[in-house]
């Protein structure tokens, strides 16, 4: 079984340190949520762990199937299992769901075997078919400009759709209730309960109790201050949703928790 392994890690965004010593582990099939107010690291730590360029690891571990993941590039995470969840996915004009995936399966395949000619159209199509059906999707949405018009809902759907389609390990949800109504936030966490159902490990990073309604966390983890102070079980977000994290924060103060 695959596990992300984080360990003292330190981040720097423009020369300001945002990660300070930040320790976690997240294994295929579990779901941790990571909470906490705005500004303590949360898509930082998302960010980190894909390889953006713009965030300098400082100190620190992260390994990932044996592998150093610090030392791979943002593709190459990508291939071993890893997938980022955008909170603002952004739209691509002239390309459309169904070619978007099928080159995205296709590069993966090509990386596997360099001499792989792609997947055959006819067995993308059933692949497609079969996981479009399984998140209970129109098949007309796979003939859509990835994103473009796209509601919240949609986009959010589209990216639990490339989930189905590439099958990470571990995916990485930063924010994905963001902008959602109700219904649509229904929806998306079906989807992902079912890739979860399929071994998926999540690591959930969410402002907000609403989420964890429908996808039940195994660990729940409080940020602040560039790291993690707290960790418990699902009641931990139904706490901080009503007290709010006034009491968490005095303790990290007052030296009574650390990271």
């Amino acid at each position: 079984m695959s596990e992300l392994s984080i360990k003292g890690l330190h981040v720097n965004v423009e020369q300001k340190e945002i990660l300070k010593g930040l320790t976690l582990s997240v294994a295929q099939g579990q779901v941790h949520a990571i909470m906490g107010p705005n500004g303590t690291g949360k898509s930082t730590l998302a960010y980190t762990l894909m390889g953006h360029p713009r965030y300098t690891v400082t100190e620190g571990e992260v390994t990932f199937k044996g592998r150093n993941l610090l030392d791979l590039s943002t593709d190459e995470r990508s291939r071993l299992g890893l997938f980022l969840a955008f909170q603002y996915p952004v739209s691509i004009p002239g390309v459309t769901v169904a070619n978007f995936l099928r080159t995205a399966v296709n590069a993966r395949r090509k990386a596997q075997n360099p001499g792989d000619r792609g997947i055959p159209i006819p067995e993308f199509r059933k692949l497609l078919r079969e996981k479009m059906d399984m998140l209970k999707m129109d098949s007309a949405f796979a003939g859509r400009y990835l994103n473009e018009g796209f509601s919240g809902g949609e986009k959010k759907r589209a990216e639990v759709l490339q989930m189905a389609i590439l099958q990470p390990e571990i995916a990485i949800l930063d924010e994905t209730d963001s902008g959602l109504d109700i219904d649509a936030l229904r929806i998306v966490s079906e989807g992902v309960n079912l890739l979860r159902e399929q071994n998926v490990g999540v690591l959930l990073i969410t402002h907000y109790q609403r989420m964890l309604n429908y996808i039940k966390p195994d660990v729940v983890h409080v940020m602040m201050g560039g790291t993690i102070v707290e960790s418990g079980g699902a009641d931990l977000a139904l706490h901080l949703e009503e007290h709010g994290y006034d009491w968490i924060r005095e303790k990290y103060e007052n030296g009574i928790i650390s990271g």
